[in-house]
C-alpha cells in the first residue's frame, strides 16, 4: 500500500512516446490523488479520456490497472466507475 506520497513506479507499455507516458502518468497521479486527498471528478474523467487515447485496449488498460493496484494499492476501474456514477463536483475515494 502506498503511505500518502504516491512513491511507487508508474507501469508503462515499450513504445510510448514522451506524451503519451506524460497522459498515462497523469491518469496514474489522478487515480492517486482521488485515494489521498480528493480530486475534481470532471479533471479524473479528463485524465481518463487522454489515457484512453494512449491505451484504447481493454486488455492493456487491464493489465495497467492490475500492475498500478500492484504498486499502489489504488485502482483505477473503481475510480472511474465512481467518477461516472457520481454527479459530485469532488471525488474522494476510500482506500
Amino acid at each position: 500500500m502506498a503511505n500518502g506520497d504516491s512513491n511507487f513506479n508508474y507501469p508503462m507499455l515499450d513504445g510510448w512516446s514522451t506524451a503519451d507516458i506524460i497522459a498515462v502518468s497523469g491518469l496514474y497521479s489522478a487515480v492517486a490523488t482521488a485515494y489521498e486527498s480528493g480530486i475534481d471528478r470532471l479533471k479524473l474523467l479528463a485524465a481518463y479520456d487522454a489515457f484512453k487515447q494512449v491505451v484504447p485496449s481493454k486488455a492493456e488498460e487491464k493489465q495497467l490497472d492490475r500492475e498500478f493496484g500492484g504498486e499502489s494499492g489504488y485502482s483505477i476501474y473503481r475510480t472511474i466507475q465512481a467518477a461516472k456514477q457520481s454527479d459530485k463536483k469532488q471525488l474522494k475515494m476510500e482506500g
